[in-house]
């Protein structure tokens, strides 16, 4: 089932995709946990992001996220976005590197995720009041000259969790979204090498496509989903969703262990391999319009504004 808000007479409304394409209003009668997490909150504040959200592009989120939780699941985004990184920022140990593979055909060593990466679940906590909807121009901070996106796969829980297994954890989703997780890369490099993660890089803007996917659809072909980036109206690079670390309900398991987690809080899956300009050496500059698909789940689109 496809989800999306709307604001009706004032109000924040859920809406469902009906069988003709038209958006009829939910939850229907059936008693079950709300895929979004609950019903949308209405509050003064959101009431004033939504008509935010309507001025800057015409759209609204699907929900407003409690938290949001930013994994990293794909050893080859690590791997590919560290060489983008080095390729940009440091050519000459750029040619180094490649030297390196080249006679070893291997990934240079410090490209790969450190040990931790295969012990558990890595992820960071993020700004989840910085989501803006899909269509909103997004000029980027002062502090940066190295602007880019992250294609991900978004996913928020519809029940509590505490110390939860992987199958009670999988069942606790509810609703699956793209979500992209703009970044100042020249500004992430310093926060990255202090040992407090990213900061100022990451917590300006982030965006989530306008409809949700109920779970049901989703989680039977979660390694088989596809997507795309294109910049301008040209495809850069196309992403699959195969190949996570652990399995979305060992991610959440882990993050419930000792610490309760509630319904509406948004998880990321972290970058699909090809899904940021780092890896691919597509960076946006001003003027450029970032479209960004994920198969059966929805899209964001937004204008790089610039002086």
């Amino acid at each position: 089932m496809k989800l999306r808000r709307v604001r009706v007479d004032g109000r924040l409304e859920v809406q469902r995709e009906g069988p003709d394409g038209e958006w009829l209003p939910f939850p229907d009668p059936r008693p079950a946990p709300h895929p979004l997490g609950g019903p949308a909150f209405d509050a003064g504040w959101e009431r004033a992001e939504a008509e935010r959200h309507a001025a800057a592009s015409g759209e609204q989120l699907p929900f407003q996220p409690l938290s949001f939780r930013d994994f990293l699941l794909y050893e080859r985004h690590n791997i590919d976005a560290s060489r983008g990184l080095v390729r940009r920022f440091h050519p000459g140990q750029y040619r180094v590197t490649r030297a390196v593979e080249a006679v070893t055909r291997r990934p240079f060593p410090l490209f790969r995720p450190r040990a931790l990466f295969h012990r558990q679940p890595l992820y960071y906590m993020s700004n989840h009041l910085a989501f803006v909807p899909s269509g909103t121009p997004v000029r980027p901070p002062d502090y940066t000259r190295a602007l880019d996106y992250e294609l991900e796969i978004g996913f928020v829980l519809a029940r509590p969790l505490l110390d939860a297994t992987p199958e009670e954890a999988t069942a606790a989703i509810g609703a699956f979204v793209l979500v992209n997780d703009f970044s100042a890369r020249d500004v992430q490099r310093a926060e990255m090498a202090s040992g407090f993660g990213p900061q100022k890089a990451k917590h300006f803007a982030n965006s989530m496509s306008a409809t949700a996917v109920t779970a049901d659809e989703v989680l039977p072909r979660i390694d088989a989903l596809t997507g795309s980036v294109a910049i301008n109206g040209r495809t850069v690079s196309t992403v699959r969703s195969a190949g996570m670390r652990w399995t979305l309900g060992e991610v959440l398991a882990h993050a419930s262990r000792g610490e309760r987690l509630l319904p509406g809080e948004l998880f990321g899956t972290g970058t699909l391999p090809g899904g940021s300009g780092m890896e691919t050496g597509h960076w946006l500059r001003a003027g450029d319009t970032l479209t960004l698909t994920l198969d059966g789940i929805g899209e964001v689109r937004h204008p790089i504004a610039g002086d």
